[in-house]
């Protein structure tokens, strides 16, 4: 019987052993010196002696018991760190991060001693801090709190970054040409083609990890940037199993129920983003419509293909609606420690834009030089909606060992924007027209990318290999753009089709296929210098884009009449009663438009080289010295509408360059530093802009013009920068900055033509500027209560002075009033004056109410270059007042309750013609109203 009592017992405490609740202790241990991670490093908690090394990527995780702990972090040659009050709680996962630096010469021990929340807050400032770049950030554990939906609105809280349109990010008020947007480091071609940057409202929070941008230039990053590089990075895999769902609206009270809104009819597959088929060209690119002259019954077959629908519908509009899901977790493989992990994120986004009183025009100067006043050219306004679907998922897999990682990751955007407008147009510089038009399209779009990245250390840890390999394919169709202008007689009251004057019916189809490989080797090896610690970083980056764009256009065009009896009814022109016949001989029929000019075929590649040495010239001086390497080469096939220009896989740029960087950080004291950096970068004109192509925005009524001579900007750029960190994240920082830009590249009018754009080289232009930022709570007040309270400001101001080419400083002199003065230089265009950011913000980690408010405006900015009788067109200052509310309940606060109103203020968007002595004129205006947003969010 005691036999039986014995083993029952000894069963009893192992299945109870078994089975005991236990925690995690896991992090990262930081080498806070160069800000990176410090692999093999030595964890030990104090109490009872259970230890183990970080891996290769500085990481660490330990299983205890529940209760109260410290943690030593130790590593030979460096200091020691003692986290103590570190609390382990049954089945969850305590993250505690640690920073520690090599000791000085002259000292044997340093015990560095912190408690939790104190080294938390330490190993935050301490990334800004030892950085070598000028770095900002922003994390997501920082995006619930500002209410962001998507990287667009969280990058705006970043120190020296506006976001223009809610989509493209300035850094330093410089335009998007000059700032550089990656995706985990690499490449990737953005949905607008218009555009030289991705645009930041296609990435949804929840598939973010975080978003740092770049304010200096080290030759381990891309040399074609100026203002900064914006690098998006996405969720790794998780530390434990993790879910979350999302869901919001927005309620926009001039947009959204509206009954005035425009539509026009869709197939189901809208929804998703894409074209179930009612948008495809009906019509084979081999196929040649007969004119009426042939007498050919295929004149009308083929005309009767098109959808008849040409005119936009009144509808009433939805409000906007989300939704976002996210899941991840990890495994242990094997019994090495390794581990698999993966982690998947997608949303979705279904708004409703509506413009009421959109208004767009071009204005010239009087011939008569002693009139200020600016003479209206062509004038424009009416309404304007827009649908707008976005969904994109994100999925990966991670493999770890304790010296290798490799993770695969796939992202899918997709995006179907449906656009409807009912214009009324005032053509005034000639003869006196006015024309009525709707205005229907679509444009669906999509970017896929896969990443395959590889991450390997050796037995020490003193050599570090990455490697990354990327292929992204975007796809950009308009499919089934469709114009139905109708000249308005005011004295009969009569609508009809006038092609002189108003121009013809049109049905465009435009595709743009992309594709971008790249591959990227980074290689870092750890050794002293001088008898101090140092980094070697060098590698090689080779980057392949290439391009295909074509446009399939058709006028519409009336045989025997004007169509008056049509009424001003644009679904009455390609009504199957309406079209020709050969026995009518009589009606619409359609008339292939094709321009060889508009299609191309474009590549261009990128071979890169970098080596750099990130060294301690003193114990306070720290430097990293590069130099990269990038051959440029941009090929180019397409011919002009004349077929007097043919170019055939033509090579329009080769360039080799070298791009040196440098870069020193003084440490004044422990909280302050003095920071010098000098950089020279590059902008390279876009597919788009060095091509001979001509694209006609049928909304605006205007077209741009490539130019194929274009060259690429050469920028050499210094930075000055002090800052003083203090505890709680605050800090006070000045900077002043400096760039010289040699060949600009800027957008400008044709002298005959106001509605025509093209991009050309100037000589050279400069940029200066300061910065000013303050990172301040509100504890000097007095109490624990107020510490919760913070404001962030930071402001800009930069001048800018471009030296005008010859030809432009001719034609502002001979188009000058009188009593004006011209002078040779003038502001660079998309450079702003100023730029303020304000936040007033509150958080309580105990209570879960998180409130902010965020204001921001940038200074008035040259958009549009003129010609002298076409004067500049500025963007005005758009005063952005946004309000925050989250509330967190529930266990570990796994429910948030989001409650926001955008554009408090309710500014309008305007971009003005300004000239000398006159009244400003409009160029772009739109109210985009006030957003009411409520969310709600769930993690388990």
């Amino acid at each position: 019987m005691k036999r039986v009592i014995l083993i029952l017992s000894a069963m009893l405490l192992w299945s109870s052993g078994m089975f005991a609740q236990t925690g995690e202790l896991s992090g990262k241990v930081i080498d806070k010196e160069y800000n990176d991670v410090l692999p093999f490093a030595n964890v030990i908690v104090k109490e009872n002696g259970t230890g183990t090394t970080t891996d290769f990527e500085g990481a660490y995780s330990i299983k205890l018991e529940p209760g109260v702990y410290t943690v030593v972090f130790s590593f030979i040659g460096y200091e020691t760190a003692e986290i103590s009050e570190v609390v382990i709680k049954e089945n969850e996962i305590t993250e505690v991060n640690a920073s520690i630096g090599p000791l000085s010469n002259e000292l044997e021990e340093v015990v560095v001693k912190a408690t939790t929340q104190e080294n938390t807050e330490a190993s935050l400032l301490n990334v800004q801090k030892k950085s070598i770049n000028l770095l900002d950030g922003i994390s997501a554990q920082t995006f619930s709190k500002i209410g962001a939906s998507n990287s667009a609105k969280a990058v705006k809280s970043v120190p020296g970054v506006s976001v223009q349109g809610g989509k493209y990010v300035y850094v330093r008020g410089l335009g998007d040409r000059y700032t550089k947007s990656i995706l985990n480091g690499v490449d990737i071609p953005g949905l607008d083609p218009d555009r030289n940057t991705i645009q930041m409202d296609i990435f949804p929070t929840n598939i973010l990890d975080n978003i740092q941008v770049v304010k200096s230039f080290t030759a381990d990053y891309p040399a074609d940037f100026t203002g900064g590089t914006v690098n998006i990075i996405t969720k790794d895999f998780p530390n434990k199993e993790e879910y979350s769902v999302s869901i919001g609206a927005e309620y926009n009270p001039s947009m959204h129920f509206n009954k005035d809104y425009l539509g026009s009819a869709k197939s189901n597959s809208e929804l998703l983003g894409f074209d179930g088929g009612l948008r495809s060209n009906p019509i084979p690119p081999d196929v040649n419509i007969p004119p009426p002259s042939a007498q050919n019954p295929a004149t009308s077959y083929w005309t009767s293909q098109f959808n008849p629908e040409m005119a936009a519908k009144r509808e009433t509009s939805f409000m906007n609606t989300n939704l976002g899901l996210t899941a991840g977790n990890l495994y242990d493989v094997g019994k090495g420690g390794n581990k698999l992990g993966y982690q998947f994120a997608g949303s979705y986004r279904n708004d409703y834009i509506y413009y009421e009183d959109y208004k767009n025009g071009n204005w010239r100067k009087f011939a008569d030089k002693s009139i200020n006043e600016m003479d209206p050219d062509k004038l424009q306004n009416g309404d304007l909606a827009k649908n707008n679907i976005l969904w994109n998922v994100l999925a990966g897999l991670t493999f770890k060992t304790d010296k290798s990682k490799y993770k695969l990751s796939g992202l899918h955007i997709q995006n179907g924007v449906s656009t409807a407008g009912y214009l009324r147009q005032e053509i005034l510089f000639s003869d006196a027209v006015t024309i009525f038009k709707d205005n229907l399209e679509y444009t669906q779009s999509q970017i896929t990318n896969l990443l395959l990245n590889g991450k390997h250390s050796n037995e020490d840890g003193t050599w570090n290999i990455e490697w990354k390999l990327s292929p992204t394919l975007s796809k950009i169709n308009d499919k089934d753009i469709r114009v139905a202008p109708f000249e308005y007689d005011s004295d009969t009251g009569d609508y009809f089709l006038s092609p002189s004057s108003a121009g013809s019916p049109l049905r465009i189809w435009r595709d743009l296929e992309e594709v971008n490989l790249v591959g990227k080797l980074d290689l870092t090896k750890r050794h002293d210098l001088f008898g101090r610690s140092a980094r070697l970083l060098f590698g090689g980056q080779y980057t392949y884009k290439q391009r295909d764009f074509t446009i399939q256009q058709y006028q519409i065009r009336y045989q025997g009449g004007t169509g008056v009896e049509f009424e001003g009814d644009a679904d009455e022109i390609l009504n199957p009663k309406n079209i020709w016949t050969v026995s009518t001989r009589r009606g619409t029929f359609a008339e292939g438009n094709f321009e060889p000019t508009n299609t191309f075929d474009a590549n261009m590649n990128v071979a890169a080289a970098y080596v750099s040495e990130e060294f301690q010239i003193t114990d306070k001086l720290k430097s990293i010295i590069g130099l990269r390497f990038e051959k440029f080469d941009l090929y180019y096939t397409g011919t002009n509408n004349q077929g007097d220009v043919v170019l055939d896989n033509e090579k329009i740029l080769d360039k080799a360059d070298l791009f040196p960087s440098a870069n020193f950080i003084y440490a004044l004291n422990d909280e302050s530093n003095l920071r010098l950096a000098y950089g020279r970068t590059t902008a390279r004109p876009s597919f788009k802009e060095a091509s001979i192509t001509q694209i006609f925005d049928p909304i605006s009524s205007t077209t741009f013009n490539g130019n194929i001579d274009l060259q690429p900007t050469y920028v050499d750029n210094l930075d000055l920068r002090w800052e003083r960190f203090g505890e709680q994240a605050q800090m006070f920082a000045v900077s002043l900055f400096y760039k010289n830009f040699k060949d600009p590249i800027e957008l400008s009018y044709f002298l005959s033509a106001s509605d025509q754009f093209i991009p050309v080289n100037t000589d050279k232009a400069q940029v200066y500027g300061a910065e000013f930022e303050m990172r301040k709570n509100f504890g000097f007040i007095g109490g624990e209560s107020w510490e919760d309270f913070s404001f962030n400001l930071n402001f800009s101001l930069i001048e800018s002075q471009l030296e005008m080419s010859d030809a432009e400083y001719e034609r502002r002199l001979l188009s000058a009033r009188d009593g004006e003065t011209i002078s040779d230089t003038r502001e660079m265009q998309g450079q702003s004056p100023y730029l303020v950011n304000f936040g007033l913000n509150y958080a309580n980690d105990e209570n879960g109410w998180q409130t902010s408010l965020f204001y921001n405006v940038q200074g008035k900015t040259l958009q549009v270059v003129g010609t002298g009788d076409v004067p500049d067109a500025y963007t005005m200052p758009f005063n952005s007042l946004d309000f925050i509310l989250n509330k967190s309940f529930g266990e570990d606060f796994s429910s948030n309750i989001s409650f926001s109103v955008k554009n408090l203020l309710d500014s309008q968007r305007e971009v003005r013609y300004q000239s000398y002595g006159a009244e400003d004129q409009i160029f772009s205006s739109f109210s985009p109203g006030m957003g009411i947003s409520l969310g709600y969010s769930y993690r388990f």
